[in-house]
Protein backbone atom coordinates (compact mmCIF):
# COMPACT_ATOMS: atom_id res chain seq x y z
CA UNK A 1 0.00 0.00 0.00
CA UNK A 2 1.38 3.12 -1.15
CA UNK A 3 1.78 6.60 1.43
CA UNK A 4 -0.88 9.53 1.31
CA UNK A 5 1.23 12.62 0.44
CA UNK A 6 0.68 13.94 3.76
CA UNK A 7 2.65 10.74 5.02
CA UNK A 8 5.12 11.31 2.17
CA UNK A 9 5.27 14.44 3.67
CA UNK A 10 6.42 13.43 7.31
CA UNK A 11 9.20 11.08 5.81
CA UNK A 12 10.45 13.80 3.29
CA UNK A 13 13.87 14.11 5.16
CA UNK A 14 14.58 10.54 4.83
CA UNK A 15 13.18 10.38 1.40
CA UNK A 16 15.46 13.14 0.43
CA UNK A 17 18.54 11.70 2.13
CA UNK A 18 17.75 8.22 0.66
CA UNK A 19 17.80 9.73 -2.64
CA UNK A 20 20.94 11.43 -2.82
CA UNK A 21 22.40 8.43 -2.06
CA UNK A 22 20.56 6.31 -4.55
CA UNK A 23 21.55 8.88 -6.98
CA UNK A 24 25.02 8.83 -6.29
CA UNK A 25 25.47 4.96 -6.94
CA UNK A 26 22.81 4.03 -9.48
CA UNK A 27 21.54 7.23 -11.30
CA UNK A 28 24.09 8.23 -13.75
CA UNK A 29 26.88 6.09 -12.99
CA UNK A 30 27.41 5.11 -16.79
CA UNK A 31 29.25 8.51 -17.02
CA UNK A 32 32.39 7.15 -15.28
CA UNK A 33 33.32 5.14 -18.26
CA UNK A 34 36.50 5.72 -18.24
CA UNK A 35 37.14 3.30 -15.09
CA UNK A 36 34.67 0.99 -16.37
CA UNK A 37 35.85 0.65 -19.24
CA UNK A 38 39.21 -0.46 -18.39
CA UNK A 39 37.50 -3.14 -16.02
CA UNK A 40 35.81 -4.51 -19.46
CA UNK A 41 39.06 -4.59 -21.52
CA UNK A 42 40.53 -6.73 -17.76
CA UNK A 43 37.60 -8.89 -18.28
CA UNK A 44 38.11 -10.03 -22.08
CA UNK A 45 34.76 -7.99 -23.47
CA UNK A 46 35.11 -7.81 -27.03
CA UNK A 47 38.86 -9.25 -26.81
CA UNK A 48 37.84 -11.59 -29.56
CA UNK A 49 37.87 -8.83 -32.04
CA UNK A 50 41.77 -8.38 -31.48
CA UNK A 51 42.18 -12.22 -31.27
CA UNK A 52 40.68 -13.03 -34.83
CA UNK A 53 44.35 -12.22 -36.89
CA UNK A 54 46.09 -14.19 -33.41
CA UNK A 55 47.32 -18.23 -34.00
CA UNK A 56 45.39 -20.37 -31.88
CA UNK A 57 48.60 -20.59 -29.70
CA UNK A 58 48.21 -17.27 -28.59
CA UNK A 59 44.39 -17.22 -28.07
CA UNK A 60 45.20 -20.32 -25.60
CA UNK A 61 48.09 -18.42 -23.70
CA UNK A 62 45.93 -15.20 -23.48
CA UNK A 63 42.86 -17.17 -21.68
CA UNK A 64 44.85 -19.10 -19.48
CA UNK A 65 47.05 -16.20 -18.52
CA UNK A 66 44.15 -14.20 -17.64
CA UNK A 67 45.01 -11.11 -19.77
CA UNK A 68 43.35 -10.30 -22.29
CA UNK A 69 44.35 -8.30 -26.03
CA UNK A 70 43.04 -4.75 -26.48
CA UNK A 71 42.69 -3.06 -30.00
CA UNK A 72 41.26 -0.28 -31.26
CA UNK A 73 37.94 -1.94 -33.08
CA UNK A 74 37.69 -3.44 -29.38
CA UNK A 75 37.29 0.25 -27.64
CA UNK A 76 35.12 1.80 -30.76
CA UNK A 77 32.88 -1.15 -29.67
CA UNK A 78 32.54 -0.60 -26.27
CA UNK A 79 32.15 2.62 -27.04
CA UNK A 80 29.24 2.22 -29.17
CA UNK A 81 28.18 0.35 -25.71
CA UNK A 82 28.67 3.57 -23.97
CA UNK A 83 26.95 6.13 -26.66
CA UNK A 84 24.04 4.36 -26.33
CA UNK A 85 24.15 4.00 -22.49
CA UNK A 86 24.63 7.50 -22.49
CA UNK A 87 22.04 8.41 -25.34
CA UNK A 88 19.25 6.46 -23.13
CA UNK A 89 20.51 8.37 -20.48
CA UNK A 90 19.08 11.99 -21.71
CA UNK A 91 16.84 11.02 -24.60
CA UNK A 92 14.34 8.67 -21.99
CA UNK A 93 13.09 12.10 -20.51
CA UNK A 94 10.85 12.84 -22.37
CA UNK A 95 8.47 10.03 -21.94
CA UNK A 96 9.46 9.46 -18.26
CA UNK A 97 8.19 13.07 -17.70
CA UNK A 98 4.88 12.47 -19.86
CA UNK A 99 4.42 9.36 -17.75
CA UNK A 100 4.99 10.81 -14.36
CA UNK A 101 2.91 13.70 -15.06
CA UNK A 102 0.29 11.57 -15.53
CA UNK A 103 1.40 8.05 -13.33
CA UNK A 104 3.26 9.91 -10.50
CA UNK A 105 6.97 9.03 -9.86
CA UNK A 106 6.53 5.83 -7.85
CA UNK A 107 5.78 3.58 -10.69
CA UNK A 108 8.97 5.09 -13.05
CA UNK A 109 11.40 4.70 -9.88
CA UNK A 110 10.53 0.71 -9.12
CA UNK A 111 10.52 0.52 -12.87
CA UNK A 112 13.83 2.00 -12.76
CA UNK A 113 15.58 0.25 -9.90
CA UNK A 114 14.29 -2.87 -11.28
CA UNK A 115 16.47 -2.25 -14.90
CA UNK A 116 19.14 -1.00 -13.03
CA UNK A 117 19.70 -4.64 -10.60
CA UNK A 118 18.84 -6.41 -14.09
CA UNK A 119 21.74 -4.71 -15.87
CA UNK A 120 24.25 -5.37 -13.08
CA UNK A 121 22.99 -8.66 -13.25
CA UNK A 122 23.63 -9.05 -16.80
CA UNK A 123 27.23 -7.81 -16.80
CA UNK A 124 27.96 -10.35 -14.20
CA UNK A 125 26.76 -13.24 -15.90
CA UNK A 126 28.29 -11.89 -19.57
CA UNK A 127 31.47 -11.95 -17.56
CA UNK A 128 31.59 -15.72 -16.85
CA UNK A 129 32.05 -16.18 -20.69
CA UNK A 130 33.16 -12.92 -22.28
CA UNK A 131 33.97 -14.58 -25.41
CA UNK A 132 30.54 -15.34 -26.26
CA UNK A 133 28.49 -13.05 -24.24
CA UNK A 134 29.89 -9.51 -24.59
CA UNK A 135 26.82 -8.54 -27.17
CA UNK A 136 24.77 -8.45 -23.80
CA UNK A 137 27.08 -5.85 -22.92
CA UNK A 138 24.51 -3.53 -25.17
CA UNK A 139 21.70 -4.21 -23.55
CA UNK A 140 22.97 -3.98 -19.70
CA UNK A 141 24.32 -0.66 -20.43
CA UNK A 142 20.99 0.48 -22.17
CA UNK A 143 18.68 -1.04 -19.12
CA UNK A 144 21.95 1.09 -16.79
CA UNK A 145 21.25 4.10 -18.70
CA UNK A 146 17.46 3.96 -18.57
CA UNK A 147 17.23 2.93 -15.13
CA UNK A 148 19.75 5.57 -14.08
CA UNK A 149 17.63 8.46 -15.12
CA UNK A 150 14.40 6.96 -13.95
CA UNK A 151 16.01 7.09 -10.35
CA UNK A 152 17.22 10.71 -10.91
CA UNK A 153 13.96 12.07 -12.88
CA UNK A 154 11.74 11.20 -9.81
CA UNK A 155 14.29 12.51 -7.72
CA UNK A 156 13.77 15.99 -9.25
CA UNK A 157 9.93 16.05 -7.96
CA UNK A 158 10.72 15.75 -4.36
CA UNK A 159 12.21 18.98 -3.45
CA UNK A 160 8.34 20.45 -4.12
CA UNK A 161 7.60 19.13 -0.57
CA UNK A 162 10.39 21.56 1.35
CA UNK A 163 8.73 24.95 0.41
CA UNK A 164 11.55 28.00 0.34
CA UNK A 165 14.28 25.66 0.29
CA UNK A 166 13.28 23.82 -3.13
CA UNK A 167 15.93 25.25 -5.00
CA UNK A 168 18.74 24.01 -2.50
CA UNK A 169 17.18 20.66 -2.02
CA UNK A 170 17.09 20.38 -6.09
CA UNK A 171 20.63 21.21 -6.13
CA UNK A 172 21.31 19.22 -4.15
CA UNK A 173 19.87 16.32 -5.79
CA UNK A 174 21.07 17.49 -9.07
CA UNK A 175 24.52 17.54 -7.89
CA UNK A 176 23.84 14.07 -6.44
CA UNK A 177 22.91 12.86 -10.09
CA UNK A 178 26.11 14.33 -11.58
CA UNK A 179 28.43 13.28 -8.61
CA UNK A 180 27.36 9.93 -9.37
CA UNK A 181 30.24 9.57 -12.12
CA UNK A 182 32.25 8.49 -9.15
CA UNK A 183 30.80 5.47 -8.57
CA UNK A 184 32.37 3.43 -11.19
CA UNK A 185 36.15 4.42 -10.35
CA UNK A 186 35.14 3.78 -6.45
CA UNK A 187 34.15 0.37 -7.82
CA UNK A 188 37.34 0.07 -9.91
CA UNK A 189 39.70 0.74 -6.35
CA UNK A 190 37.57 -2.38 -5.00
CA UNK A 191 38.42 -4.49 -8.33
CA UNK A 192 42.29 -3.39 -8.23
CA UNK A 193 42.21 -4.76 -4.42
CA UNK A 194 41.16 -8.50 -5.85
CA UNK A 195 37.46 -8.81 -5.25
CA UNK A 196 36.16 -10.52 -8.51
CA UNK A 197 34.25 -8.62 -11.28
CA UNK A 198 31.43 -10.82 -10.88
CA UNK A 199 30.99 -10.43 -7.21
CA UNK A 200 30.66 -6.87 -7.48
CA UNK A 201 27.88 -6.76 -10.13
CA UNK A 202 25.81 -9.11 -8.23
CA UNK A 203 26.27 -7.11 -5.25
CA UNK A 204 25.38 -3.72 -6.89
CA UNK A 205 22.19 -5.39 -8.13
CA UNK A 206 21.64 -6.44 -5.17
CA UNK A 207 21.86 -3.05 -3.38
CA UNK A 208 19.48 -1.92 -6.42
CA UNK A 209 17.08 -4.05 -5.26
CA UNK A 210 16.93 -2.76 -1.63
CA UNK A 211 15.85 1.06 -3.63
CA UNK A 212 12.90 -0.96 -5.20
CA UNK A 213 11.87 -2.14 -1.69
CA UNK A 214 12.58 2.09 -0.27
CA UNK A 215 10.31 3.47 -3.09
CA UNK A 216 7.97 0.31 -2.45
CA UNK A 217 7.37 1.54 1.43
CA UNK A 218 8.07 4.81 1.27
CA UNK A 219 7.12 7.15 -2.48
CA UNK A 220 3.45 7.77 -2.56
CA UNK A 221 1.62 6.69 -5.78
CA UNK A 222 0.66 10.81 -6.61
CA UNK A 223 3.24 13.04 -7.40
CA UNK A 224 4.64 15.49 -5.36
CA UNK A 225 2.47 19.15 -6.19
CA UNK A 226 4.72 22.11 -5.97
CA UNK A 227 3.33 24.99 -3.87
CA UNK A 228 1.63 26.75 -6.63
CA UNK A 229 -0.33 23.35 -7.84
CA UNK A 230 -4.37 23.58 -7.76
CA UNK A 231 -4.02 19.84 -6.60
CA UNK A 232 -3.41 21.19 -2.92
CA UNK A 233 -4.12 24.16 -0.70
CA UNK A 234 -1.41 25.25 2.17
CA UNK A 235 -3.03 25.74 5.59
CA UNK A 236 -0.29 27.66 7.73
CA UNK A 237 -0.58 26.85 11.59
CA UNK A 238 1.48 29.08 13.45
CA UNK A 239 2.87 28.91 16.45
CA UNK A 240 6.22 29.34 18.28
CA UNK A 241 8.10 26.75 16.56
CA UNK A 242 7.72 26.68 12.98
CA UNK A 243 5.57 26.81 10.55
CA UNK A 244 4.01 23.88 8.91
CA UNK A 245 1.51 22.92 6.10
CA UNK A 246 -0.87 19.90 5.19
CA UNK A 247 -2.20 19.11 2.27
CA UNK A 248 -6.10 19.26 1.69
CA UNK A 249 -6.53 15.89 -1.16
CA UNK A 250 -10.39 16.30 -0.70
CA UNK A 251 -10.32 19.23 -2.89
CA UNK A 252 -8.33 17.83 -5.67
CA UNK A 253 -11.26 16.85 -7.62
CA UNK A 254 -12.45 20.44 -7.95
CA UNK A 255 -9.49 21.82 -8.06
CA UNK A 256 -8.50 20.07 -10.95
CA UNK A 257 -11.28 21.48 -13.59
CA UNK A 258 -9.00 24.41 -13.24
CA UNK A 259 -6.39 25.59 -15.64
CA UNK A 260 -2.84 26.15 -13.98
CA UNK A 261 -1.64 28.49 -16.88
CA UNK A 262 -3.29 30.25 -20.10
CA UNK A 263 0.06 29.73 -21.99
CA UNK A 264 -0.55 26.55 -23.89
CA UNK A 265 2.58 23.71 -24.23
CA UNK A 266 3.12 24.68 -27.81
CA UNK A 267 3.43 28.51 -26.96
CA UNK A 268 6.26 27.33 -24.22
CA UNK A 269 7.91 24.73 -27.08
CA UNK A 270 8.28 27.78 -29.95
CA UNK A 271 9.12 30.62 -27.57
CA UNK A 272 12.62 32.18 -28.30
CA UNK A 273 14.26 31.32 -24.56
CA UNK A 274 13.67 27.40 -25.38
CA UNK A 275 14.93 26.82 -28.79
CA UNK A 276 17.84 29.10 -27.58
CA UNK A 277 18.67 26.63 -24.18
CA UNK A 278 18.46 23.91 -27.05
CA UNK A 279 21.20 25.03 -29.14
CA UNK A 280 23.34 25.75 -25.56
CA UNK A 281 22.71 22.58 -24.23
CA UNK A 282 22.73 19.79 -27.21
CA UNK A 283 26.22 21.68 -27.58
CA UNK A 284 27.13 21.42 -23.84
CA UNK A 285 26.18 18.20 -23.97
CA UNK A 286 28.15 16.73 -26.52
CA UNK A 287 30.81 18.77 -25.96
CA UNK A 288 30.98 16.69 -22.41
CA UNK A 289 29.71 13.53 -23.34
CA UNK A 290 32.66 13.31 -25.89
CA UNK A 291 35.10 14.50 -23.03
CA UNK A 292 34.17 11.63 -21.00
CA UNK A 293 34.23 9.02 -23.88
CA UNK A 294 37.58 9.53 -25.75
CA UNK A 295 39.46 10.80 -22.50
CA UNK A 296 41.33 7.23 -22.27
CA UNK A 297 42.58 7.77 -25.51
CA UNK A 298 44.03 11.56 -25.17
CA UNK A 299 45.72 10.72 -21.86
CA UNK A 300 46.98 7.81 -23.95
CA UNK A 301 48.11 10.09 -26.56
CA UNK A 302 49.91 12.37 -24.34
CA UNK A 303 51.98 9.85 -23.25
CA UNK A 304 52.56 7.79 -26.94
CA UNK A 305 52.16 10.89 -29.13
CA UNK A 306 50.22 7.96 -31.67
CA UNK A 307 53.59 5.90 -32.25
CA UNK A 308 51.96 2.64 -33.89
CA UNK A 309 54.56 0.79 -32.34
CA UNK A 310 55.72 2.06 -28.77
CA UNK A 311 57.97 0.11 -26.48
CA UNK A 312 56.87 -2.39 -24.00
CA UNK A 313 57.77 1.00 -21.29
CA UNK A 314 55.97 2.98 -23.09
CA UNK A 315 53.12 0.96 -23.54
CA UNK A 316 53.43 0.06 -19.77
CA UNK A 317 53.64 4.20 -18.15
CA UNK A 318 50.65 4.61 -20.72
CA UNK A 319 48.31 1.88 -19.04
CA UNK A 320 49.88 3.76 -15.84
CA UNK A 321 48.77 7.16 -16.64
CA UNK A 322 45.49 6.27 -18.07
CA UNK A 323 44.59 4.34 -14.53
CA UNK A 324 45.78 6.94 -12.50
CA UNK A 325 44.26 10.04 -14.18
CA UNK A 326 40.84 8.13 -14.60
CA UNK A 327 40.67 7.51 -11.00
CA UNK A 328 41.20 11.28 -10.49
CA UNK A 329 38.63 12.44 -12.79
CA UNK A 330 36.40 10.25 -10.93
CA UNK A 331 37.25 11.01 -7.78
CA UNK A 332 36.85 14.51 -9.06
CA UNK A 333 33.15 14.19 -9.61
CA UNK A 334 32.23 14.61 -5.87
CA UNK A 335 32.84 18.05 -6.50
CA UNK A 336 29.33 18.55 -7.81
CA UNK A 337 27.62 17.92 -4.49
CA UNK A 338 30.08 21.18 -3.14
CA UNK A 339 29.66 22.80 -6.26
CA UNK A 340 25.35 22.73 -7.76
CA UNK A 341 24.57 24.29 -4.51
CA UNK A 342 26.49 27.18 -5.33
CA UNK A 343 24.92 27.64 -9.03
CA UNK A 344 21.56 27.32 -7.11
CA UNK A 345 22.73 29.99 -4.78
CA UNK A 346 22.90 32.26 -8.17
CA UNK A 347 19.09 31.19 -8.87
CA UNK A 348 17.80 32.32 -6.07
CA UNK A 349 19.86 35.66 -5.42
CA UNK A 350 17.75 38.64 -3.96
CA UNK A 351 14.87 36.12 -4.32
CA UNK A 352 13.30 37.13 -0.96
CA UNK A 353 13.70 40.54 -1.71
CA UNK A 354 10.90 40.44 -4.85
CA UNK A 355 7.48 41.33 -4.19
CA UNK A 356 4.66 38.71 -4.46
CA UNK A 357 4.28 37.74 -7.72
CA UNK A 358 0.27 38.32 -7.03
CA UNK A 359 1.15 41.84 -5.72
CA UNK A 360 1.80 42.76 -9.65
CA UNK A 361 -2.02 42.04 -10.84
CA UNK A 362 -3.15 44.70 -8.48
CA UNK A 363 -2.37 48.79 -9.35
CA UNK A 364 -2.17 50.26 -5.73
CA UNK A 365 1.19 49.21 -3.97
CA UNK A 366 2.66 51.47 -0.65
CA UNK A 367 4.41 53.86 -1.99
CA UNK A 368 5.55 54.61 2.22
CA UNK A 369 6.62 51.12 1.97
CA UNK A 370 10.59 50.10 0.38
CA UNK A 371 10.21 49.79 -3.02
CA UNK A 372 10.83 45.64 -3.92
CA UNK A 373 12.48 44.05 -6.86
CA UNK A 374 9.83 42.37 -9.76
CA UNK A 375 10.33 38.14 -8.99
CA UNK A 376 9.96 37.43 -12.90
CA UNK A 377 12.67 39.82 -13.71
CA UNK A 378 14.98 38.97 -11.02
CA UNK A 379 14.33 35.69 -11.92
CA UNK A 380 16.00 36.32 -15.40
CA UNK A 381 18.50 38.11 -13.94
CA UNK A 382 19.58 34.70 -11.83
CA UNK A 383 19.23 32.83 -14.93
CA UNK A 384 21.41 35.26 -17.69
CA UNK A 385 24.05 35.56 -14.87
CA UNK A 386 24.40 31.83 -14.18
CA UNK A 387 24.84 31.13 -17.96
CA UNK A 388 27.33 33.66 -18.40
CA UNK A 389 29.41 32.14 -15.47
CA UNK A 390 28.83 28.62 -16.86
CA UNK A 391 29.35 28.97 -20.36
CA UNK A 392 32.76 30.86 -19.62
CA UNK A 393 33.92 27.84 -17.38
CA UNK A 394 32.92 25.61 -20.08
CA UNK A 395 35.54 27.65 -22.58
CA UNK A 396 38.13 27.89 -19.97
CA UNK A 397 37.78 23.99 -19.93
CA UNK A 398 37.89 24.07 -23.77
CA UNK A 399 41.27 25.81 -23.94
CA UNK A 400 42.69 24.36 -21.24
CA UNK A 401 41.71 20.98 -23.44
CA UNK A 402 43.90 22.27 -26.25
CA UNK A 403 47.22 22.30 -24.19
CA UNK A 404 49.79 19.75 -24.35
CA UNK A 405 50.77 19.12 -20.97
CA UNK A 406 49.12 16.33 -18.88
CA UNK A 407 49.30 17.51 -15.05
CA UNK A 408 47.31 20.67 -16.51
CA UNK A 409 44.69 18.58 -17.81
CA UNK A 410 43.65 17.74 -14.30
CA UNK A 411 42.74 21.73 -14.13
CA UNK A 412 40.23 21.14 -17.06
CA UNK A 413 38.81 17.39 -15.01
CA UNK A 414 37.46 20.01 -12.55
CA UNK A 415 36.15 22.35 -15.15
CA UNK A 416 34.36 19.60 -16.29
CA UNK A 417 32.71 18.42 -13.44
CA UNK A 418 31.49 21.90 -12.18
CA UNK A 419 30.40 22.83 -15.36
CA UNK A 420 28.20 19.35 -16.17
CA UNK A 421 26.60 20.08 -12.41
CA UNK A 422 26.04 23.53 -13.23
CA UNK A 423 24.48 23.39 -16.99
CA UNK A 424 21.72 20.88 -15.67
CA UNK A 425 20.62 23.32 -12.71
CA UNK A 426 20.72 26.44 -15.03
CA UNK A 427 18.03 24.99 -17.42
CA UNK A 428 15.80 23.77 -14.94
CA UNK A 429 15.79 27.09 -12.78
CA UNK A 430 15.45 29.13 -16.20
CA UNK A 431 12.28 26.18 -17.39
CA UNK A 432 10.98 26.69 -13.43
CA UNK A 433 11.51 30.57 -13.44
CA UNK A 434 10.50 30.96 -16.91
CA UNK A 435 7.40 28.60 -17.99
CA UNK A 436 3.87 27.26 -15.75
CA UNK A 437 4.82 24.67 -13.86
CA UNK A 438 2.87 21.63 -15.36
CA UNK A 439 5.02 22.62 -18.79
CA UNK A 440 8.44 21.97 -16.99
CA UNK A 441 8.45 18.19 -16.93
CA UNK A 442 7.62 17.93 -20.60
CA UNK A 443 10.09 20.74 -21.31
CA UNK A 444 13.13 19.35 -19.27
CA UNK A 445 12.44 15.87 -21.06
CA UNK A 446 12.24 17.30 -24.45
CA UNK A 447 15.37 19.10 -24.37
CA UNK A 448 17.57 16.37 -22.67
CA UNK A 449 15.83 13.83 -25.81
CA UNK A 450 17.09 16.85 -28.76
CA UNK A 451 20.89 16.90 -26.67
CA UNK A 452 20.91 12.96 -26.43
CA UNK A 453 19.93 12.82 -30.29
CA UNK A 454 23.15 15.34 -30.98
CA UNK A 455 25.40 13.59 -28.15
CA UNK A 456 25.14 10.91 -30.58
CA UNK A 457 27.55 12.65 -32.86
CA UNK A 458 30.59 11.72 -30.39
CA UNK A 459 31.03 8.04 -32.13
CA UNK A 460 31.69 9.70 -35.38
CA UNK A 461 33.74 11.98 -33.96
CA UNK A 462 35.90 9.40 -31.44
CA UNK A 463 36.28 7.04 -34.15
CA UNK A 464 37.37 9.81 -36.57
CA UNK A 465 40.13 10.75 -33.57
CA UNK A 466 41.37 6.90 -32.98
CA UNK A 467 41.53 6.55 -37.09
CA UNK A 468 42.07 9.05 -39.29
CA UNK A 469 43.63 11.49 -36.53
CA UNK A 470 45.56 8.34 -35.23
CA UNK A 471 44.55 9.25 -31.37
CA UNK A 472 45.21 12.73 -31.93
CA UNK A 473 42.08 14.86 -30.36
CA UNK A 474 43.23 18.53 -30.91
CA UNK A 475 41.07 19.26 -34.00
CA UNK A 476 38.09 17.93 -32.83
CA UNK A 477 38.71 19.84 -29.51
CA UNK A 478 39.57 23.27 -31.00
CA UNK A 479 36.26 22.23 -32.96
CA UNK A 480 33.90 21.71 -29.98
CA UNK A 481 35.99 25.22 -28.09
CA UNK A 482 34.53 27.02 -30.87
CA UNK A 483 31.44 25.54 -31.04
CA UNK A 484 30.90 25.79 -27.09
CA UNK A 485 30.77 29.59 -28.07
CA UNK A 486 26.91 29.62 -29.24
CA UNK A 487 26.25 28.80 -25.39
CA UNK A 488 26.72 32.82 -24.92
CA UNK A 489 23.63 33.37 -27.38
CA UNK A 490 21.02 31.96 -24.55
CA UNK A 491 22.29 34.60 -21.95
CA UNK A 492 22.40 37.05 -24.60
CA UNK A 493 18.62 36.66 -26.09
CA UNK A 494 17.90 36.57 -21.78
CA UNK A 495 19.55 40.04 -21.34
CA UNK A 496 17.51 41.45 -24.37
CA UNK A 497 13.93 39.83 -22.98
CA UNK A 498 15.11 41.25 -19.50
CA UNK A 499 15.35 44.77 -21.25
CA UNK A 500 12.06 44.30 -22.33
CA UNK A 501 10.15 43.48 -19.53
CA UNK A 502 11.92 46.58 -17.43
CA UNK A 503 10.48 48.78 -19.95
CA UNK A 504 6.89 47.07 -19.61
CA UNK A 505 7.45 46.97 -15.65
CA UNK A 506 8.49 51.31 -15.82
CA UNK A 507 5.78 52.03 -18.42
CA UNK A 508 2.89 50.08 -16.08
CA UNK A 509 4.08 51.52 -12.77
CA UNK A 510 3.77 55.24 -14.22
CA UNK A 511 0.32 54.26 -15.61
CA UNK A 512 -0.82 53.02 -12.41
CA UNK A 513 0.56 56.41 -10.81
CA UNK A 514 -1.09 58.41 -13.10
CA UNK A 515 -4.24 57.06 -12.77
CA UNK A 516 -3.99 57.32 -9.00
CA UNK A 517 -3.45 60.29 -9.38
CA UNK A 518 -6.61 61.29 -11.65
CA UNK A 519 -8.75 59.25 -8.91
CA UNK A 520 -7.72 61.98 -6.29
CA UNK A 521 -5.94 59.04 -4.10
CA UNK A 522 -2.62 60.85 -2.43
CA UNK A 523 0.12 58.69 -3.11
CA UNK A 524 1.19 58.38 0.81
CA UNK A 525 -2.40 56.86 1.08
CA UNK A 526 -2.19 53.79 -1.26
CA UNK A 527 -2.01 50.16 0.44
CA UNK A 528 -1.51 46.73 -0.97
CA UNK A 529 -4.19 44.42 -0.53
Amino acid sequence: MAPSLSQAYRRRWWMAITAVIENLLFSAVLLGWGSLLIMLKNEGFYSHLCIENETISSNVTSWESGEWLSCVEQEEMLNLGFTIGSFLLSAATLPLGILMDKYGPRPLRLIGSSCFAASCAMIASAAYNPEVLSPLIFIAVSFNGFGGICLTFTSLTLPNMFGNVRSTILSVMIGSYASSAVTFPGVKLVYDLGVSFRIIMWVWSGMACMVFLNCFLNWPAESFPAPEDVRYTLVYCVDTTNLAFRIRISLKKILQLNILSSVSLCQSVCSPIFLWSLITMAMTQLRLIFFMGAMNKMIEFMVTYGDPHPSVELEKEAEEKVGFYSSIFGTLQLLCLLTCPLIGYIMDWKMKECEDEKATTHAEKSQSAPSKRDRRIQKLTNAMRAFIFTNLLLVTFGIISLIDNLPLQLVSFVLHTIVRGFIHSCCGGLYAAVYPANHFGTLTGLQSMISAVFALLQQPLFILMVGHLRGNPYWINFGLLIFSLAGFLLPGYLFYHRRNLIRKKTERDRQAANQSVKDGVPLTQMHFH
